[in-house]
C-alpha cells in the first residue's frame, strides 16, 4: 500500500473517531482512534519491514526475502528515512548467499542515509569484510576505522576486533613455497 494512502485512511480513521465520540459512542470512538493510530505508525515503520527484522534475528533469511521482497517499489512504499534500512536488510540477506554481490546494497544504504549510528556501523563492517575479502587492505582499514568510529555503543567491537586479526593474518599467510605468491 502506498504511504500516501496510509495518510489518508489514517486521517478518515481520525476523523471518524472524533464524529463517533461526539455523537457518544465512546467506546467505538476508542476503538477507531487506537487504529488510525495504528495505521499511521504502519506510515513510519513498514510491516514488511519488521516482520523482515525479526526473521533475519531468527536466523531465517530465506523467509525475510519473502517479505522484502513484497516490497515492490520501496521508494513509494517507504518513507524516506526507511531507504537506507531497506538496502542495508537487502545487503544482510544478500551476503549470506553471495557476500560480493551485497556491496552495491551497503554503498547504496550508505548513501541514503540511516539514523542509527550502529546500523552505519554494521554496514561499513561489511564493506569492510567485502574489501578483505576482494585482497584490497586499504580500503578495508578505512572502512575497519570508520565503523569503528561509528560503533558509538559498542555493539561491535568483537567483531571489529576479529576483523582487524584477520587483516593482520592476510599478510602473514604463507604457501607452500615459504611466501605468499605475487601475482
Amino acid at each position: 500500500m502506498s504511504n500516501i494512502i496510509r495518510l489518508i485512511v489514517a486521517c478518515v480513521f481520525f476523523g471518524s473517531a472524533v464524529a463517533l465520540c461526539a455523537f457518544g459512542f465512546w467506546g467505538w470512538g476508542i476503538l477507531v482512534l487506537v487504529l488510525g493510530g495504528i495505521i499511521l505508525l504502519s506510515y513510519f515503520f513498514n510491516e514488511n519491514m519488521i516482520i523482515a527484522q525479526y526473521f533475519l534475528r531468527k536466523e531465517r533469511s530465506d523467509r525475510a526475502e519473502d517479505w522484502l521482497l513484497k516490497i515492490t517499489d520501496y521508494e513509494k512504499q517507504l518513507h524516506k528515512n526507511q531507504h537506507g534500512y531497506y538496502n542495508l536488510l537487502l545487503g544482510l540477506i544478500e551476503s549470506r548467499k553471495a557476500p560480493l554481490k551485497s556491496e552495491k546494497y551497503f554503498k547504496k544504504a550508505l548513501s541514503l542515509g540511516m539514523t542509527m549510528s550502529h546500523n552505519i556501523a554494521l554496514a561499513k563492517l561489511s564493506l569492510a569484510g567485502i574489501s578483505m575479502a576482494k585482497r584490497n587492505k586499504r580500503e578495508a582499514q578505512m572502512y575497519l576505522q570508520e565503523a569503528a568510529k561509528d560503533d558509538k555503543n559498542k555493539l561491535l567491537t568483537d567483531q571489529i576486533k576479529m576483523m582487524k586479526q584477520q587483516m593482520a593474518q592476510m599478510d602473514k599467510q604463507v604457501v607452500k613455497g615459504g611466501y605468499r605468491q605475487q601475482f
